[in-house]
């Protein structure tokens, strides 16, 4: 695949797309959203004791207590995440890692997919930085290899999911394999059979804000990023919790004993709840009906497809590209599951 010929533009802020003043927009919806959740929780909390004994809802306790167990466990590593990924974006010019991969694709994909495991990064920045870097000369399948790696293998996710599942190593190792093959598989992939047509890339320039230099920067990066991905990791936690509160265990027994339907909907699971990849592993560990290698299916593919990477890849690339790409991603990530959870599972 050529290489998409860089241009002349000078370094820009890898942030949200539409930064700048008309950035404050999305930034206020997603400040009112994040808002509304927090206080969705608080009152699920506070409240509790009341409605258990007014409505003798005694379910709801035990959907409060894994509602806030998973919110709790989740939030530092979703901090440090974003606080990282923030900096990256304001503080690292895009042509770092252009002069850091080789020049020929084929080379450039496992090295874009080595570099997720050292350059922390959420979803939400990764198909902006991906943006910048093709725009930038890197070729596009290593620019798509590190917006598959960047929020699947780094080492803030690597940590909470060793957290998550203590004393079980080998999920940590499983995750990082499967993660890691199925970004560079899917970067090959785009060499052999990806299309210039299927991929828009935006002309546009982010701009930031006059006189906001790059700690204003990284201040809405992290705004925008923490807000985004903590409105998507309560929903997560809120759509985990009932799901082990009302699905009766006959069910669950029932994806036990298929192993390749228990992968499938755990993989399905992962695209709805679009839970952000610091915390994806609490949610994960929550699923204790499914088998390890459905569990691991759902850390795996949620970082790199779920609802809301659709919806900025089309933004981004194009619709025709992110069906594509996405449904891609979702079979090479599921079979990479199988593999590696049947042999370090």
């Amino acid at each position: 695949m050529a290489e998409v010929s860089a241009t002349a533009s000078p370094p820009q802020h890898l942030g949200p797309p539409g930064g700048g003043i008309g950035a404050e927009k999305p930034l206020r919806r997603n400040g009112t959203v994040g808002s509304v959740l927090v206080w969705a929780v608080v009152v699920a909390v506070l409240a509790g004791p009341w409605l258990e004994r007014l409505f003798g809802l005694a379910a709801f306790g035990a959907w409060r207590t894994l509602l806030v167990a998973i919110v709790v466990q989740g939030v530092p590593f979703l901090l440090l995440g974003t606080v990282v990924s923030a900096a990256i974006g304001a503080f690292v010019p895009a042509r770092v890692f252009a002069k850091a991969l080789p020049r020929n694709p084929v080379l450039a994909v496992p090295v874009a997919g080595a570099a997720g495991v050292v350059l922390p990064g959420c979803e939400c920045a990764s198909v902006p930085v991906a943006s910048s870097l093709m725009r930038r000369g890197v070729a596009p399948a290593a620019a798509l290899t590190f917006l598959l790696a960047a929020p699947a293998v780094n080492p803030v996710v690597l940590v909470s999911t060793a957290i998550a599942f203590p004393g079980s190593p080998e999920m940590v190792a499983a995750r990082l394999a499967a993660s890691l093959v199925t970004a560079v598989v899917m970067g090959w992939l785009w060499i052999r059979l990806g299309r210039e047509e299927w991929l828009r890339l935006p002309t546009g320039h982010a701009e930031q804000a006059p006189g906001a230099g790059r700690w204003g920067a990284f201040r809405r990066g992290l705004q925008h990023d923490f807000l985004h991905a903590g409105g998507f990791l309560v929903v997560g936690a809120m759509a985990a919790a009932t799901f082990n509160v009302l699905v009766p265990p006959s069910v669950l027994e029932a994806f036990s004993d298929s192993p390749w339907l228990g992968v499938l909907v755990a993989a399905t699971l992962a695209v709805l709840l679009s839970v952000c990849s610091e915390a994806d592993a609490f949610v994960a560990a929550s699923f204790t009906g499914f088998s390890p290698t459905a569990r691991l299916a759902f850390m795996v593919v949620g970082p790199m497809v779920d609802m809301k990477l659709i919806a900025l890849q089309s933004g981004a690339f194009g619709r025709a590209f992110a069906w594509r790409f996405c449904a891609g991603t979702f079979v090479v990530a599921v079979l990479c599951c199988v593999l590696v959870g049947g042999v370090l599972l």
